[in-house]
């Protein structure tokens, strides 16, 4: 293990497990792989022996990725590709863990999962002082919920900045979804860190430009934008990617070799309403230790995200969660967020 286990980082495992109400009578799995964080892992196992719950405990070896872009941060694990012994045990399991190293949120079998009413507990993969920090905030369940009604509400989502950003979202029939950090019905996923609700639009539903200021944050790069990149958006899809520094020279190129139209596909729009995520994060942990799901629930933030949608059905290897700062968006023409402050 990289480090000791501290008392904190295993009181908040427990508390996790506490609020996702496992019965001594359901079936549960930790779900890991060759490359996952062994101190993670090791916590989860500690508290379910602590509460006297029994478990599986199966183990994937970490797959490559067919393509040449390295891949970093994308919701969507492949360990599940070509496993149909292990996808069958997931299927009659009521709870898994998930530890996978890219979580399994956006993967190809979590629709098939959670269509058997097994409830997926994704655990981010970060450094255990981080999710210590992040620990599941029971008034979150509400503030969230909320947002999501709000969004499941609305016609039409609208994003505005001041530096340019002009994005309009169809919101009818779209499946919107909200994540507080813990999951206690079956059928369910959530992911820890949680605070945030995202919609998924259905197919030529978003469309018009968004542009990134330095203080922005591209979470597949881990890092702050340093400079001004726009992307124009028609029927779901970056048509263009323009600006003059380096940010956009590395999108640019990083998207063009997947070779896969999908890449430039709109995933997933929303905002985060996490007060305890704390911008400044990425400074503050080496890259190793963070996959930087704190920084899609930054309280205030609009989560615009490019690559897999499930519920589009469009799979990708491609994929970037891009928060931004400053942003305004309304629903049917009324403001839920102000300039990145929650109304």
């Amino acid at each position: 293990m990289e480090n000791k286990i501290q008392e904190h980082w295993k009181e908040t495992f427990s508390l996790l497990l506490e609020l996702c109400k496992i019965k001594t009578n359901e079936n549960v799995v930790v779900l890991t792989e060759t490359l996952s964080r062994q101190i993670n892992i090791s916590l989860v196992e500690l508290v379910l022996k602590d509460h006297s719950l029994k478990y599986k405990k199966i183990e994937i070896n970490s797959k490559p990725y067919s393509v040449d872009p390295i891949i970093r941060s994308t919701g969507a694990s492949n360990i599940l590709d070509f496993e149909d012994e292990n996808l069958k045990i997931l299927k009659e399991t009521d709870v898994i863990f998930d530890l996978s190293k890219e979580g399994l949120m956006h993967s190809k079998q979590t629709k098939e999962i959670l269509s058997s009413g097994t409830r997926i507990m994704c655990i981010s993969d970060e450094h255990p002082d981080i999710l210590a920090r992040l620990k599941p905030d029971l008034s979150l369940k509400e503030i969230v919920k909320e947002a999501v009604a709000q969004c499941r509400n609305a016609s039409v989502m609208k994003v505005k900045s001041e530096v340019g950003t002009n994005l309009e979202v169809n919101l009818k029939n779209t499946n919107t979804v909200g994540v507080w950090g813990w999951t206690d019905r079956p059928g369910t996923l959530a992911h820890w860190p949680g605070g945030l609700v995202v919609s998924f639009p259905n197919k030529s539903s978003v469309n018009g430009k968004i542009v990134f200021q330095p203080g922005d944050i591209n979470l597949t790069f881990k890092k702050y934008f340093e400079s001004e990149v726009i992307f124009n958006i028609e029927n779901d899809f970056v048509t263009s990617i323009s600006g003059t520094g380096s940010d956009v020279k590395l999108m640019k190129n990083y998207l063009k070799d997947f070779g896969d139209k999908n890449a430039y596909a709109t995933s997933h729009v929303g905002w985060g309403l996490n007060k305890k995520a704390r911008y400044e994060s990425l400074t503050m942990y080496d890259k190793s230790d963070l996959n930087g799901t704190e920084l899609r629930a930054l309280s205030g933030c609009f989560l615009y995200s490019i690559g897999a949608n499930e519920f589009a059905n469009r799979f990708t290897d491609g994929h970037f969660d891009l928060p931004m700062m400053e942003c305004t968006i309304l629903l049917d023409n009324k403001i839920v967020v102000d300039k990145g402050l929650v109304v």
